[in-house]
């Protein structure tokens, strides 16, 4: 394997596997996964309703645990196993992006559907594609507790008294797309609070709604508002615009070509590959395959260990490495909750942190290296797995002292516990 395509599949990928080296021409092999994702099977929202009110009759039951160890399971196997391992870390990206967290019944119950539905089939596609879908997912809209938010002037909300929920507003200023940087003021985060009014989840078919998401006209604020000096009418429609008039505000380019080049490059991004990355997110329209395909060109993407691991990254590398695979997923998922990065259970809408200060802690490394030592005790000492971890990115010196080691145990440790395996 060629330093290049050891870096391809460290920084943009998961992770090489044993006998599963990217090509000598790694630029074109990452360039062939820009893709559309192949479909992820799961439950659907008509399913995953039935078990929620079957658990609303009988407490005792939980069938919606059920279902989410399947997901999770699911996206176990898939990263352990994919041969488009730089469309998952991307499709991982936007996930922790727009992230949600199973917190709550709804948003637990509909945590994988969101994945599987909200974040994949458009992770290719266009920015406010993604962002509209994602905010028609029932775990967004109960985990920033939109689906309850009514307009204080509307039907319900008079008749309730209700003030008026902020929440997903905010979150979608401030995270999702154009960021304090984009100049927004208070007054636009109500703006967008009353625009999103009535944007909630259906009950099903027992209660004669739909299943998943549903507008909801008698809790909509009446009436046009105006966010970032923009008239926008009321109902549903005003609510589409709204959102795409963020997803292709050029400060959410900028925004999202910075946390880019942030993932792909290194903490610190200089300003010119923020730039380049931009423009073509502003040149395609926000077409997210256009700025794959100028993160893969950048030239500073493709100086390699430049940057520090999560647990999630490290625990794949390691397991990929090491050649593990379906059987390896419930592993996995244990082993992510205890280097404290549980699937899908992000402490904030903020998402995982991507920068060494987060990750470089000592409890941090500690645990890494206590649990590299569980799984060194299970593999030898090989060409092949030195190949597939690090491949020609492995120092000299760590490869001749796990050679001279007194056990294999030792020998698999001291590789995959050296600083360069927690890097990418």
């Amino acid at each position: 394997m060629t330093p290049s395509a050891a870096h391809a599949a460290i920084r943009f990928g998961l992770g090489a596997r044993p006998g599963d080296a990217p090509p000598d021409d790694p630029r074109a092999w990452l360039e062939s996964q820009i893709a559309p994702l192949p479909e992820a099977a799961g439950p659907t929202p008509d399913e995953i309703r039935a078990a929620l009110d079957a658990r609303r009759r009988d407490p005792a039951s939980n069938p919606i645990r059920a279902f989410n160890r399947d997901e999770a399971l699911a996206w176990a196997t898939r990263l352990l196993t994919t041969g488009r391992p730089f469309a998952e870390r991307w499709a991982e990206f936007w996930s922790n992006h727009l992230a949600i967290s199973r917190r709550g019944a709804i948003a637990t119950a509909f945590g994988g559907h969101y994945h599987r539905q909200g974040i994949r089939p458009h992770v290719f596609g266009r920015f406010d594609a993604m962002l509209l879908a994602a905010y028609r997912e029932p775990a967004m809209l109960a985990y920033l507790d939109q689906a309850g938010a009514v307009g204080p002037g509307s039907p319900g909300g008079r008749r309730r008294n209700a003030g008026l929920n902020e929440n997903l507003a905010r979150e979608c200023l401030e995270l999702h797309s154009i960021t304090p940087a984009g100049g927004y003021s208070q007054a636009d985060v109500g703006a967008l609070a009353r625009i999103l009014t009535g944007w909630s989840i259906g009950r099903g078919p027992e209660a004669s709604e739909p299943t998943g998401f549903m507008f909801r006209p008698l809790a909509h604020e009446p009436g046009p508002k105006t966010l970032l000096g923009q008239e926008f009418p009321e109902g549903e429609a005003g609510g589409v615009a709204a959102l795409a008039l963020l997803a292709n505000h050029p400060a959410t380019h900028r925004a999202l070509a910075a946390k880019l080049a942030r993932h792909f490059i290194r903490d610190d991004p200089p300003a010119g590959s923020v730039a380049r990355i931009e423009a073509a997110l502003r040149d395609s329209g926000g077409d997210l395959a256009a700025a794959a395909r100028a993160v893969i060109a950048e030239p500073l993407a493709w100086e390699p260990l430049t940057k520090l691991r999560s647990a999630q990254d490290y625990v794949l590398a390691v397991m990929r490495g090491l050649g593990l695979g379906a059987a390896a997923a419930p592993a996995l998922l244990a082993a992510l909750a205890r280097l404290g990065q549980p699937l899908w259970l992000a402490p904030a809408p903020i998402g995982w942190p991507d920068d060494a200060a987060a990750w470089a802690v000592p409890e941090q490394l500690m645990r890494r290296v206590e649990w590299a030592n569980e799984m060194a005790s299970r593999a030898a000492f090989t060409p092949a797995l030195t190949e597939s971890f690090l491949g020609p990115l492995a120092p000299a010196e760590t490869i001749d002292a796990a050679r001279r080691a007194g056990s294999a145990r030792e020998a698999v440790l001291l590789l995959l516990a050296c600083p360069e395996a927690h890097r990418r």
